[in-house]
């Protein structure tokens, strides 16, 4: 068999420069390697810029109605407390009123504070515990 007969097959180092011109070499890989990482990059970096500022942005909002919500519940409380002394008034007069529902909460958040400070007790205990 020859070069000139149509069945005659090259082996792969017998390649011509013609065909060696249509493969890209391996430089030519890593350079494109490159640049899609550097395409991949820039993408994931925009993609999370865009994600924080959404964050922020649902965050910050979320922080404003928190902070109403707060507000709104702190001037129930003082409502309802102020209705309690007005409606104990006539029973045991201005004074026992006034008395009694600060007495009242006195004691509630006394317990809640204790309740907090044996709370933040535990944790710190757990930090500081060596281990035994």
């Amino acid at each position: 068999m020859s070069e000139h007969d149509p069945d005659f097959k090259q082996s792969a180092g017998d390649e011509s420069p013609a065909a060696l011109s249509d493969t890209p070499s391996l430089g030519d890989d890593v350079a494109a390697l490159i640049d899609d990482g550097k395409t991949y990059f820039e993408a994931e970096l925009q993609f999370q810029k865009s994600r924080a500022t959404f964050v922020l942005d649902r965050s910050r909002s979320g922080a404003i109605y928190g902070v109403a919500a707060v507000i709104v519940m702190h001037l129930a409380l003082i409502a309802f407390v102020v209705g309690a002394v007005i409606a104990l008034a006539p029973v045991i007069g201005p004074w026992g009123a006034t008395l009694l529902v600060v007495g009242v909460l006195l004691v509630a958040g006394a317990l809640l504070g204790l309740s907090a400070r044996r709370r933040f007790k535990q944790l710190s205990t757990a930090f500081t515990e060596t281990g035994k």
